[in-house]
C-alpha cells in the first residue's frame, strides 16, 4: 500500500501532508513554493509510492466555489499531465486555516511562531488529509 499525499494549494505556497504506508496517520510533510510544487511532487513520487493525491476544495459559506478554485483547477490539469497514474480526490477545506491556527495556539506555540504562514499551510494540509481519512473509515 502506498501513501496518500494531501495538498493545501495556495498561489504563493502549498502545504503538504502525507500518511504512513498503512494510510492510518496523517503527518505534516513540508511547505513548497507553488512555482516548485509540480517538480517537488514528481521527485517525491519517484522515491515514495503514492496511491492518491488529496487536494483541498475551498468553498464559501454558501457552498459556492471560492476564488482560489480557478487556480486549483489549472494546477489539477498540470498535475494530471505530469503524474497521470495517481488519482486525485477533493476534500472540503473550509475552516482548515482557522483550525490550523487554533491547533498552533493549543499546542503552546508562541505568537512569533504562529505568524509562520508556511507552518499554517502544512497544518492545514494535515487537517485536510485527516478529514479524508476520517470520511473514508
Amino acid at each position: 500500500m502506498g501513501r496518500i499525499l494531501a495538498i493545501d494549494y495556495g498561489t504563493k505556497r502549498c502545504g503538504l501532508a502525507v500518511t504512513d504506508e498503512l494510510q492510518i496517520i496523517a503527518s505534516g510533510l513540508t511547505t513548497v513554493e507553488t512555482k516548485h510544487l509540480l517538480s517537488y511532487l514528481k521527485k517525491y513520487v519517484s522515491f515514495e509510492k503514492v496511491d492518491l493525491f488529496v487536494v483541498g476544495l475551498p468553498k464559501q459559506m454558501n457552498n459556492s466555489a471560492s476564488e482560489s478554485e480557478v487556480h486549483i483547477q489549472q494546477f489539477l490539469v498540470q498535475l494530471a499531465k505530469a503524474i497521470p497514474n495517481i488519482p486525485v480526490q477533493r476534500v472540503d477545506e473550509r475552516f482548515t486555516s482557522k483550525m490550523a491556527f487554533q491547533t498552533m495556539i493549543d499546542s503552546g506555540l508562541k505568537k512569533k511562531q504562529r505568524q509562520n504562514k508556511a507552518l499554517v499551510d502544512e497544518i492545514s494540509a494535515t487537517l485536510i488529509l485527516q478529514s479524508y481519512l476520517t470520511s473514508k473509515s
